[in-house]
């Protein structure tokens, strides 16, 4: 299975300050909704609070360990809600589900998911931004194997030079 953090990162690590992520491009979002489409995501409760609705066409996991707080999405609409109490039982879920998962964040989230990770999937942006929400460094267990300039940023891809943790076996 494929596990991918995808993220729009500031150069200096920022993702935003916990309510707002500190920079929106046209392209990012086009790209985004792209690549995610028809494929599980697995995020935190504030990421998806601050997304502010269900992403249509995608089966959304909501990791928190407050189940109350998230209100899942209506029967019949095009977007499907879960709720997962950790990252690892967000792995399970959405192992069932396709052999393509993305991890859409927040930092705890990106940071728990690090070891089942097997590629990431940044926009770089090309200026530093203010926030304490950061992407966890991006070291040597990681190679680039794809850079997309845009201008204010770069949509690059990496994959793991090791092996990610097998998904189910802690």
């Amino acid at each position: 299975m494929r596990v991918i953090a995808i993220a729009i990162v500031a150069e200096n690590g920022v993702l935003g300050d916990g309510e707002r992520q500190p920079f929106e491009f046209a392209e990012d979002w086009a790209r985004y909704k792209r690549v995610t489409l028809w494929h599980p995501m697995i995020m935190g409760r504030a990421t998806h609070d601050a997304i502010g609705r269900w992403l249509p066409g995608r089966t959304t996991i909501v990791v928190t360990r407050t189940p109350e707080r998230v209100t899942l999405p209506a029967a019949g609409s095009s977007a499907v809600g879960v709720v997962a109490g950790s990252v690892e039982e967000a792995l399970t879920l959405a192992s069932g589900l396709d052999d393509v998962v993305y991890v859409a964040g927040g930092g705890q989230i990106y940071r728990q998911a690090w070891p089942w990770l097997t590629e990431l999937d940044l926009t770089e942006v090309h200026a530093s931004a203010t926030g304490s929400v950061v992407f966890p460094a991006v070291g040597e267990e990681w190679v680039e194997v794809r850079r997309e300039p845009r201008g204010e940023f770069d949509f690059v891809g990496y994959e793991r030079r090791t092996q990610a943790r097998p998904v189910g076996r802690g």
